[in-house]
C-alpha cells in the first residue's frame, strides 16, 4: 500500500512541477525555414498562392487521403477558405488566405477544431536570388495557452522537421 501512495504522490509531484514550469514558458511558437529553388520567383509564387497546390508538397495534407474537403471563394485570392474533416491524424480545420502581397508573400491562417481548438499562421515568402533562383521561406507561428504552452519546444522541433520536408518536396517539384 505504501508503494502505491508513493507512486501516486510522485505522479502528482511530476504533474505539479510540469504545470509550474509551464507558468514561466513562452506562449508563442515560431519556426522559419528557408530553401533556394532553381526556378524564377514568379513561377514559384504563382504556384504557392493556391492552397490546393499545397496538397502536392505539404506533408500535413497527406496524413489522410480520405478526408472530406470544402472550399469557399476563389483559390489564390484573399478570403479563400479551404476546410477539411479527416481522421485523428488530419483532424478538422480550415485554412484561410488572409493576405497576399503579389509576387512576394502569402499569409494563411490555420484554424484547427479537432483534436483541439488552435489557431496558427503560415507565411510563405519568395525572394529572387537571381533570375533563375528563388529563396522560399516558410514561417509557422501561433500561440498556445497555459498549460498547452508546455508543448512548444516539442512542437517547434516537429514543425522545423516538417517544414524542411515540405520545402525539400517543393524543390523537387520545380527542379525535377
Amino acid at each position: 500500500m505504501n508503494i502505491l501512495v508513493f507512486i501516486l504522490l510522485a505522479f502528482i509531484g511530476i504533474i505539479g512541477f510540469a504545470l509550474i514550469i509551464a507558468l514561466f514558458m513562452k506562449s508563442e511558437h515560431y519556426v522559419c525555414r528557408e530553401i533556394i529553388i532553381n526556378a524564377p520567383r514568379n513561377k514559384i509564387f504563382e504556384f504557392l498562392k493556391f492552397i490546393k497546390n499545397q496538397e502536392k508538397f505539404n506533408k500535413w495534407s497527406t496524413t489522410d487521403s480520405d478526408r472530406i474537403t470544402e472550399s469557399i471563394g476563389t483559390d489564390g485570392t484573399t478570403g479563400y477558405i479551404y476546410s477539411w474533416r479527416g481522421n485523428k491524424d488530419a483532424g478538422h480545420g480550415a485554412k484561410e488566405i488572409i493576405g497576399i502581397t503579389d509576387g512576394k508573400k502569402i499569409e494563411i491562417e490555420i484554424r484547427f477544431s479537432k483534436p483541439m481548438n488552435v489557431k496558427a499562421s503560415m507565411i510563405m515568402e519568395t525572394d529572387s536570388v537571381s533570375e533563375s533562383q528563388t529563396k522560399v521561406s516558410f514561417i509557422n507561428r501561433g500561440n498556445l495557452k497555459y498549460p498547452l504552452n508546455l508543448m512548444i519546444p516539442m512542437a517547434e522541433k516537429k514543425f522545423s522537421r516538417d517544414l524542411d520536408e515540405n520545402l525539400s518536396t517543393l524543390k523537387k517539384l520545380f527542379e525535377n
